[in-house]
């Protein structure tokens, strides 16, 4: 943390340090580097580090004076986080209002959750993942944990108040009692991260949530509690190297998760984030001894000069990595570089002409100015109070307006959807007969090219394509929604249920849900198995059309048990033994559960099981997809995309189960 500007509190340089490499940490995981896939566990460095800190600082109070001024406590917190974000968050609304205009919808909501400081919980409810995306990232997404950071600070120093209180009016050892209550709140948190965790379901609400994440900033806390009985004794030569030993080989745990242990992994979410909270204690600890080698190694100026800005970089790196990185981008170390150099000279800015004025009063100097002529405030506390909330007020105001307004633009479709499971896109269920209804789809639409009403001629005599299905059902996740959507096919003509009836099927069912597998299902959704259940028992008899199994090999890339092969024999097995094809799957992204090396997998499985079920075809569409058809998630497509999809699936269909004559093998186009 930057130096105190009271008198009271002892400035540790060491600390500024662990707040450059924690940030450091997430900046890499955001810019995507392989070698630093836990970088968002910095984080988690942070919650710890601020646990300890907040708990000193109103520790520090209560010893000095017998009591925590709860007004002053807030009223600094609000001067020193505030009037930066607020600026932030202003820049961002004018940038994308100018510049990006298809974020707007999403940016009103994410604005106001931010200004209120419950963007976790606002995530959480919208279903948004903060891993798995389909649509590109918010650019505000990474303050929830500000705003997890600021919940604490709202009801920490309360309960810690009742039981010092409680306590002293026992007769007991106030500070040292606290320590109890405090392990107590750590242990139902650690308890919910690990019994509300289950793999292979995005972890977003288990990351995210307050309730979650609390352990993090208790045990920092309970340092803190216990430190003054601690720090305050002399340590022996041998106790300050014990220190130190703790601390470097905290530093190393650190290094280590930040390398090895990614926000699928398991170990993350079922112990190791509190073993990343203990090695940051360890850490902590080792700073705070005077004199110890962690410290002044931690203490190096260039580190500090980046931790004491380490709230501004946070604040500024994601937005400025959001809203310069091409859509559906790799790895660029050259562009990576300006991005990090551009938040920190930002959080320069931000330092240099916002934070550190404020910090030392620059706003009750103006407000005593402005008002001398025409009152005098009955305190200097009051002037403050009224300087720091018209000043905070005002500019989130502004911000909040200037995000309403601009969603009175009309701007395109924004590309944001509700993501819950394992990066699952969620979207709204179209199940129809025979004509499918409007679907909407999250995905900016294109304007849909002319397009002839019927397939191509592809017989062999060079007649239309004929299929033996009569009746066709058609199961499909998030990639099939734009075939039935009038917003994407404003033409009737171009959506699946004409194109299975332009090659002879008279009956068509379409189930398609967002965010479906074969297995998992979210809450009131339903899997691909159960779907084909249902329309099994409306008595349906005829082919299956299976588009299905993006979602199914993400599942299984971050953790799920239920292999890819037993997924197929469960859709083989439900159908029946009536006519099966499948429609493979394809992918432009190169990292994450949505990997092609993934999809690749997926595709191999189902060839392997072709060659068991007789009545089972594959449909090639990997080798007919073209990457013109994509839109910047690298997974759905555009409107011309979906013209073409929904035309070769038909035709496909028609190869697969032909009205005369057999098909040519496994695998058609």
């Amino acid at each position: 943390m930057p130096k105190p500007v009271g008198t009271g509190q002892r400035y540790m340089p060491g600390l500024d340090g662990l707040r450059a490499l924690a940030v450091l940490a997430v900046i890499a995981y955001h810019e995507q580097f392989g070698w630093a896939q836990g970088g968002l566990l910095g984080v988690g460095v942070f919650f710890t580090l601020s646990g300890f800190l907040i708990t000193s600082l109103l520790i520090g109070q209560w010893t000095a004076i017998g009591g925590i001024r709860l007004g002053d406590f807030w009223l600094r917190r609000a001067r020193r986080l505030l009037p930066a974000l607020f600026v932030m968050l202003a820049v961002v609304t004018a940038w994308v209002t100018i510049a990006d205009r298809a974020r707007l919808a999403s940016l009103r909501g994410a604005v106001g959750a931010a200004a209120g400081y419950f963007s976790n919980w606002y995530l959480i409810a919208k279903n948004q993942s903060y891993f798995a995306r389909f649509a590109p990232p918010q650019p505000l997404d990474h303050l929830w944990s500000l705003a997890v950071e600021e919940q604490f600070y709202l009801l920490w120093p309360l309960i810690l108040i009742a039981g010092l209180l409680l306590v002293r009016r026992l007769g007991g050892r106030a500070i040292a009692w606290q320590v109890i209550p405090a392990t107590l709140l750590t242990g139902v948190s650690v308890y919910l991260m690990a019994h509300l965790y289950q793999p292979g379901v995005d972890p977003t609400r288990v990351y995210e949530g307050t309730d979650t994440r609390a352990f993090g900033l208790l045990i920092g806390a309970i340092l803190a509690l216990a430190w003054p009985a601690i720090g305050q004794a002399k340590l022996p030569a041998w106790g300050r190297t014990l220190l130190d030993v703790a601390g470097l080989a905290g530093l190393a745990v650190i290094g280590l998760m930040i390398w090895r242990v990614g926000q699928y992994s398991a170990f993350a979410y079922r112990g190791g984030m509190v073993v990343l909270s203990v090695a940051t204690v360890a850490v902590v600890a080792a700073v705070a001894c005077p004199g110890g080698v962690v410290g002044v190694a931690l203490g190096w100026r260039p580190l500090r000069w980046i931790g004491a800005r380490s709230y501004g970089i946070y604040l500024w790196h994601y937005p400025v990595i959001v809203l310069t990185t091409p859509p559906n981008a790799t790895e660029n170390l050259g562009r990576a570089a300006l991005q990090i150099a551009a938040a920190i000279a930002l959080a320069a800015l931000s330092w240099k002409f916002i934070e550190e004025p404020i910090r030392h009063g620059a706003i009750e100097r103006a407000w005593t100015r402005a008002r001398a002529a025409h009152w005098r405030p009955r305190s200097a506390g009051l002037a403050n109070l009224g300087s720091v909330a018209a000043t905070a007020g005002t500019a989130g105001v502004l911000v909040i307006a200037g995000a309403g307004l601009t969603g009175a633009v009309r701007s395109p479709a924004g590309a944001s959807g509700s993501l819950l499971a394992a990066g699952s896109l969620q979207m709204p269920v179209t199940r129809t007969v025979v004509r499918s209804p409007k679907a909407a789809h999250s995905a900016k639409p294109t304007a849909t090219p002319s397009a002839p009403a019927s397939p191509a001629p592809g017989t062999p005599g060079g007649g239309p394509l004929r299929t033996s299905c009569q009746s066709v059902a058609h199961i499909g996740d998030s990639t099939s929604e734009g075939l039935t959507s009038p917003n994407y096919l404003p033409n009737p003509k171009q959506r699946i249920t004409a194109r299975y009836e332009d090659v002879g099927v008279r009956t068509v069912v379409t189930d398609i849900e967002g965010a479906r597998s074969i297995v998992e299902v979210l809450p009131g959704g339903v899997n691909g198995y159960n779907a084909a259940k249902n329309i099994l028992r409306t008595g349906f008899r005829g082919c299956w059309v299976i588009a299905l199994g993006t979602d199914d090999t993400a599942d299984v890339a971050v953790g799920s048990t239920y292999s890819l092969k037993y997924r197929i024999s469960q859709m083989m097995a439900v159908t029946r033994g009536m006519p099966v094809m499948w429609v493979n799957v394809i992918s432009l992204l190169n990292s994450g559960p949505y990997a092609e090396a993934n999809m690749a997998k997926w595709n191999r499985a189902l060839l392997a099981a072709c060659a068991r079920y007789p009545n089972m075809r594959v449909m090639n569409w990997a080798a007919l997809a073209r990457r013109s058809w994509f839109i910047s998630d690298g997974i759905h497509y555009t409107s011309l995309g979906y013209m073409h999809r929904a035309l070769d699936i038909a035709n496909a269909l028609a190869r697969a189960f032909p009205a005369a004559g057999h098909s040519q093998g496994c695998v058609v186009k």
